[in-house]
């Protein structure tokens, strides 16, 4: 049974009308990067849980979630609603297997994701180990307009941090911008203009990790595997590993 943190809100950043950023501040407590919590109200209906990975990485003193809106929701437009010390619960301990430790070696790590699912990645970002074991890391981030694109300062800092060691690669697939791709991920891949694009190959050799909407994670997938890849598993590892975001 899952034990709860009170947190209190330290802000809430709005990247557009459905897209925010939600910082709280809780006792300290350990996870690794890549899990998730539940966040949750208590409301007259009873408390609304959902869960959502950690933005930031372990050993930051507040905690932070990438939430999208859904209109029809019953959590998330209450979530965006909160204001600087308004409550709200964080779930104990963390959980998820969607974490570095379940990924084997390989020449480069694609992390790979849409929407809201870059999440974890940043998360992971922050953490030595990444940079440790990998040369080469290429964060693929695909969304429908250029203000889905959070977070681009702080994938700026890892950059000029670790120069020439990460590739960012954004896909705006409803909007033209500068130095994004256009096309779905699955079409990407098989023409080999995302490869081109970042300047790394995606073979037996390469790690993936995958997260966001089940339609990207189950087409890329199957594309990945028409190259060679395979699917990570404990028993078998390979080199695709997935986290069905919702």
């Amino acid at each position: 049974m899952a034990q709860w943190l009170s947190g209190t809100v330290t802000d809430n950043h709005h990247w557009h009308a459905n897209l925010f950023s939600l910082k709280v501040k809780t006792d300290a407590f350990s996870f690794t990067a890549g899990q998730f919590v539940r966040l949750a109200l208590n409301t007259a209906d009873g408390r609304l849980q959902r869960a959502y990975s950690l933005v930031n990485s372990p050993g930051s003193a507040e905690q932070e979630f990438l939430v999208s809106t859904v209109a029809e929701g019953k959590l998330s437009p209450m979530l965006q609603q909160l204001k600087m010390g308004d409550s709200v619960e964080i779930s104990q301990p963390a959980s998820g297997f969607f974490v570095l430790d379940e990924v084997p070696d390989g020449d480069n790590l694609w992390l790979i994701a849409s929407g809201t699912g870059i999440g974890p990645y940043l998360s992971m970002l922050g953490t030595h180990p990444l940079w440790q074991r990998f040369a080469r890391i290429i964060l693929v981030h695909s969304v429908r307009t250029v203000a889905d694109l959070a977070y681009r300062e702080l994938i700026a800092h890892y950059q000029h941090q670790y120069p020439g060691q990460l590739h960012y690669q954004p896909i705006v697939t409803r909007e033209a911008h500068a130095g994004a791709l256009d096309k779905r991920l699955p079409q990407l891949i098989q023409s080999g203009e995302l490869q081109s694009a970042c300047q790394q190959s995606l073979n037996a050799k390469s790690q993936v990790m995958l997260c966001g909407n089940p339609d990207m994670i189950r087409d890329t997938k199957t594309t990945l595997e028409s190259l060679g890849l395979k699917k990570n598993l404990r028993r078998q590892p390979g080199n695709i590993t997935v986290e069905q975001y919702w």
